[in-house]
């Protein structure tokens, strides 16, 4: 049976089956702390949001969860953000077993790669790039949180935050998530640095390895609109930050000039798939929400650890309707011409996408009746494996309101973010059968 199954199929239901062992794992009584209780629609919402690395909670991590549960859940999250075929991948060299062409079929759906040419070797390098990045962080955060805690208790919060932070998840051991540390300089710039690099994709950190090394003499196409559109993002989305925000009593009014700069750099990072949050966003005003809400769905890079369209995406479909506009037939970026298929494959996700948060949003509306704004930022957050949420009026997401229902609709919402709309619907559609006509074309009137 799982021999005829397509690569996508393999993918997709790969992350489910790690869903439902999170499920398991955090049903368990000992994952709950003492006092408390998860529920199997909690345990299946914090799973799906660990392995999606979103990081929208209904329960509240440090206090709800015990050290086992919260361990359950920065291991989802390490599995989810790497893939989890990479790690079944490095199990298997570890065990010495042969990774055959199916296997690499899998893989390279799983990592988003054109090629099978020195897969195994840019696995090796994903793996030890991630332990590299996520170890030193956790060392520089130790030694910040051990101002404040006990070393064994610092050791643990500088591992944990690096490894959500790496893998753009939102999950925090702090009820407030990172408000405490909002004016903090070296956990900001730590952790946006670390959202950053996990959110570039793998594919540029090879790139410019070999830039680097001279294997290459100029960086790839990909790396050049995919840095270039991450720039223009951050700054652009720091800088409307500040402009809605500077006086808004509810977050920025009250702050120094150097916090209210942190605090709108580190809310545009974050919402580019992380989800850790340093001022309250319930309080933002609905501008704010508005440019959080693209962020979120542009999301990170293709190969990374995060979500949304993707920033290529994006920048693909800025250059098509900028061709468009001008008249060119050619799409031209960086003195290279993009493949019509790409762009036609760029349109038709982000269509996808749109048709997804829509449907979501609806189906929320009628069952949750909450306003428009909150319920789209919600499922924006979890399309985009972001995590930001307006919150419940306490410290947990607003799907902590939710119906079960309403909980399963985003669950379902942060899968698909996860996985992609792309993937799922080849894993639904199957093998595709070859086309054997064509039949007449004609033109129809548009605009």
């Amino acid at each position: 049976m799982f021999k005829n199954w397509t690569p996508a199929q393999v993918v997709a239901s790969g992350f489910l089956a790690l869903i439902l062992l999170g499920t398991l794992l955090l049903s368990l009584p000992f994952s709950a702390a003492d006092g408390h209780g998860i529920g199997i629609v909690n345990a299946l919402f914090t799973s799906a949001s660990s392995v999606c690395v979103t990081g929208l909670i209904v329960k509240d991590t440090p206090n709800d969860f015990s050290i086992f549960g919260q361990l359950v859940i920065m291991i989802l999250v390490q599995i989810g953000g790497l893939g989890y075929m990479t790690a079944s991948t490095v199990v298997a060299l570890l065990l010495g077993k042969r990774i055959g062409l199916r296997d690499r079929l899998v893989m390279r759906e799983s990592l988003n790669v054109l090629s099978l040419e020195g897969l195994i070797h840019f696995t090796r390098m994903i793996v030890w790039v991630t332990l590299c990045i996520e170890g030193l962080a956790a060392v520089v955060l130790f030694l910040r949180f051990s101002y404040d805690f006990s070393y064994p208790r610092a050791i643990y919060l500088g591992v944990f935050h690096a490894v959500t932070s790496f893998n753009n998840a939102g999950f925090a051991l702090f009820s407030d998530n990172l408000i405490r540390y909002r004016g903090d300089l070296t956990v900001n710039l730590v952790i946006m640095g670390l959202i950053i690099l996990g959110g570039a994709g793998f594919i540029i950190f090879s790139d410019l390895f070999k830039y680097i090394k001279g294997e290459n003499l100029s960086l790839s196409l990909h790396t050049k609109l995919t840095l270039s559109v991450m720039g223009v993002l951050t700054v652009g989305g720091a800088l409307l930050l500040f402009f809605f925000e500077m006086h808004n009593s509810g977050t920025m009014a009250g702050l120094p000039l150097q916090e209210k700069i942190l605090a709108s750099f580190f809310h545009s990072v974050s919402a580019r798939t992380a989800g850790f949050n340093t001022l309250n966003i319930g309080s933002m005003a609905n501008d704010s929400l508005f440019i959080l809400i693209i962020l979120m769905v542009i999301g990170a890079s293709p190969g990374s650890t995060g979500g949304g369209i993707k920033t290529t995406t994006f920048g693909i479909m800025i250059v098509a309707l900028w061709a468009t506009m001008l008249g060119r037939q050619d799409n031209m970026v960086f003195r290279r011409r993009l493949p019509m298929e790409l762009i036609a494959r760029a349109f038709l996700l982000t269509t996808m996408v749109s048709i997804l948060i829509i449907a979501s949003t609806t189906i929320l509306l009628l069952t949750e009746n909450k306003s428009v704004t909150m319920t789209l930022f919600e499922v924006a957050s979890a399309f985009g494996t972001v995590g930001l949420s307006v919150g419940d009026g306490g410290v947990l997401s607003l799907s902590a309101l939710f119906s079960t229902l309403g909980k399963i609709i985003i669950t379902i919402t942060m899968y698909i973010g996860r996985i992609g709309p792309l993937l799922l619907s080849m894993a639904i559609m199957g093998h595709a059968k070859p086309q054997r006509f064509r039949y007449p074309e004609e033109r129809v009137l548009i605009g």
